[in-house]
């Protein structure tokens, strides 16, 4: 007997798209006391624009010490190192580790496919971005989050400091799935438009084909990507047995299968050459590749799974 399903899971009882602000807050303050005192892992120096708690390639005036320079006309003598004088007879400034904040920018996949699954993967990604930028905010870091799906791009602008925490936690508790979308598109059109590049995390089950080049452009663009492929228990081990009419749940098209066990064993046999595919890519571009089902409890996720993967620290 044939049965039918579709890709899609629309009756969540802590999420729904057309009021999300009805249901329970993203976290609650112990969880959020946990956050502050992780920080997003940076694996090169970049400069930003205010004083925060980066370590900037450049030398400042902050308390850590760096180095030492010969005097030159014109430095301020308030910065001699006056014992360095005492000891060599030659006048020596005192060099220290300026601390700039970053831009952290956050990519969020709001097409159709991500809005299913149990636990439903747009509202695990909602979660995922809220917690990464809060550990931003509180590192003062200036956070950003784009959404974008084919109808429409929201964006969440620069923002500063854990009293923004609630502005970005509403924006993206206000976020819904869109139709498909085209990553290709989408990316490189935030590539070529952002400023500030600095780490950026994507947070998608990339299930469309442009991946190669949207990916390729942020990295040209000098981002450091960290890309959190996410995935339903479902849909890497499909609980599927007969004659079956799948439906796409972005494009509504069906397709009749036979869930026997060679074909499930092929599908296991391409889902993992398809993530092997993609940590291969982005290893080869200095990108970080971090897979993970929507079954992983989000505490571990962040506190413990993301920092084992040089994610957080």
């Amino acid at each position: 007997m044939e049965s039918e399903a579709a890709f899609h899971t629309s009756n969540l009882p802590y999420f729904h798209p057309s009021n999300p602000l009805s249901f329970h807050p993203l976290f609650d303050e112990a969880f959020l006391y946990k956050l502050e005192r992780l920080s997003i892992l940076s694996r090169r120096a970049m400069a930003g624009q205010l004083q925060g708690e980066r370590r900037s390639p450049k030398r400042g005036q902050s308390v850590e010490f760096a180095d030492f320079r010969p005097y030159t006309p014109g430095d301020d003598f308030r910065r001699i190192d006056w014992n360095a004088y005492a000891r060599l007879e030659r006048f020596f400034l005192k060099l220290f580790v300026e601390e700039e904040d970053l831009t952290v920018h956050l990519l969020v996949d709001t097409s159709r496919s991500m809005d299913w699954g149990q636990p439903n993967k747009l509202w695990y990604a909602v979660r995922a971005a809220g917690a990464l930028g809060y550990i931003a905010l509180a590192s003062l870091d200036r956070v950003t989050v784009s959404a974008f799906g084919q109808q429409v791009d929201e964006t969440f602008p620069p923002h500063r400091g854990k009293q923004q925490a609630m502005a970005l936690f509403a924006f993206l508790q206000g976020l819904t799935p869109q139709t498909d979308t085209d990553l290709r598109t989408a990316l490189r059109g935030y590539a070529t438009t952002a400023t500030h590049p600095g780490p950026l995390l994507l947070i998608s089950d990339l299930l469309d084909d442009g991946w190669r080049d949207g990916l390729n452009a942020l990295a040209i663009r000098g981002f450091e990507v960290t890309v959190l492929h996410l995935l339903s228990p479902d849909e890497t081990d499909p609980p599927l047995a007969g004659d079956l009419k799948l439906l796409d749940v972005e494009t509504g098209e069906p397709v009749e299968i036979t869930a026997d066990y060679d074909l499930l064993a092929r599908y296991r046999q391409g889902l993992a050459g398809w993530q092997d595919e993609l940590r291969a890519f982005c290893g080869g571009r200095g990108m970080n590749y971090v897979t993970v089902t929507t079954d992983v409890p989000f505490e571990e996720l962040i506190l413990s799974f993301l920092r084992r993967r040089g994610v957080l620290r």
